[in-house]
């Protein structure tokens, strides 16, 4: 089992975490945001926290909140990653949203990285990537910056207009915008017949698509996973399946892509200065073109 974290995002630092919070600078701006899975002490006191803080997240509820300014910041700003094996620089509108998030999941680096390694040593001209349930478009950013046709699909209108700015500011263009449920899409796919290079999974272990189609990880992700399979080119492919749910093991993704040679399973993370070390989300993936 692999554990992954990015290795050079100048941009990006989790400064500390713990007492269900964590402590994260995004460029110049640090923030504190609650995080279910830090169920330790932090190494400093939360007093400490706030003295450096410029924001942070209060919970109306489990779902939804308000930010509290500590210090004079702007409500949007930029950061920027610079992708691993000679690759581009990919950039980042950030904002404050109630459902505490930024815009940004920095820990999905490495999987960017993977991403963009495993199309760029595709033979095929201009590959073809979809890229479901995919926000803000990390994913979608790093497949077009190494050429490929790409896809992005949510089901969110709002934050696919955010990932259309993202590409943008990182000087890339032609992706294809869905506004869509991800498995109406995916089972239209197949039926069309149709094929793609590479396709990348981060499911939320709840939502809802377009029409209010029910999504819950647990019921479905077996049928998706089948369903994705069938849109893989045969001779050359790749695809990244990443889950965050609390609970949720590697051991489960290793046996959904039992099936697929060469598939590595891990866990992502995020590590403090102090050494800490943050779980966020397992992974599956697999590539005919590029090994771990």
């Amino acid at each position: 089992m692999l554990l992954l974290s990015p290795e050079n995002f100048p941009d990006y630092e989790l400064i500390d975490c713990g007492h269900f919070l964590k402590l994260e600078r995004f460029g110049k701006y640090l923030t504190i945001r609650p995080e279910p899975q830090a169920v330790w002490d932090p190494v400093m006191s939360i007093k400490d926290w706030e003295k450096q803080a410029h924001i942070t997240f209060v919970p109306r509820s489990s779902s939804s909140g308000n930010w509290k300014k500590l210090r004079d910041m702007p409500d949007r700003w930029r950061i920027a990653y610079p992708l691993k094996h000679g690759g581009p620089e990919l950039a980042f509108r950030l904002g404050l949203t109630s459902f505490k998030h930024t815009g940004i999941f920095p820990e999905q680096a490495p999987n960017w990285d993977f991403i963009y390694a495993s199309v760029k040593k595709m033979k095929t001209s201009s590959p073809r990537v979809l890229n479901l349930f995919a926000y803000t478009g990390g994913a979608s950013l790093a497949a077009s910056a190494a050429g490929a046709d790409t896809t992005h699909l949510d089901s969110v209108k709002q934050v696919v207009s955010w990932a259309r700015e993202n590409m943008e500011l990182s000087g890339l263009k032609d992706i294809r915008w869905v506004v869509e449920d991800a498995l109406t899409f995916v089972k239209r796919e197949v039926k069309r017949g149709k094929k793609y290079h590479g396709i990348i999974l981060d499911p939320p272990a709840y939502g809802h698509g377009t029409d209010g189609q029910k999504w819950k990880l647990e019921e479905m992700i077996g049928e998706m996973v089948r369903r994705v399979l069938e849109l893989l080119d045969e001779r050359e492919h790749f695809l990244v399946l990443n889950t965050y749910s609390l609970g949720f093991s590697s051991l489960i993704i290793g046996n959904l892509l039992k099936n697929q040679k060469g598939t590595e399973t891990g866990e992502l993370f995020l590590k403090t200065s102090s050494g800490l070390k943050l779980p966020l989300g397992v992974f599956g993936r697999f590539s005919t073109s590029v090994s771990s």
